[in-house]
């Protein structure tokens, strides 16, 4: 099942609780989380690496698309 997060214009911790509870759910293997400031990009990442998750990111400046894969 996919999944996509958008959390342009909220400032961090918001991306992050946001990409956490969609990494939680049941049958999730891939989320598009939408992006818009280079912080909450290192942010999410870290986070979703830390539960175990690929992360590849895309974009540049203002709009960046990580792509989360189980």
């Amino acid at each position: 099942m996919k999944k996509i997060v958008d959390a342009r214009g909220l400032s961090c911790p918001e991306p992050v609780i946001l990409t956490r509870q969609a990494l939680q759910e049941q049958g999730v293997k891939e989320i598009k989380v939408m992006l818009d400031n280079k912080v909450a990009v290192e942010n999410v990442t870290r986070a979703a690496e830390n539960l175990s998750w690929k992360v590849k990111v895309s974009g540049q400046s203002d709009n960046f698309l990580l792509e989360l894969t189980k």
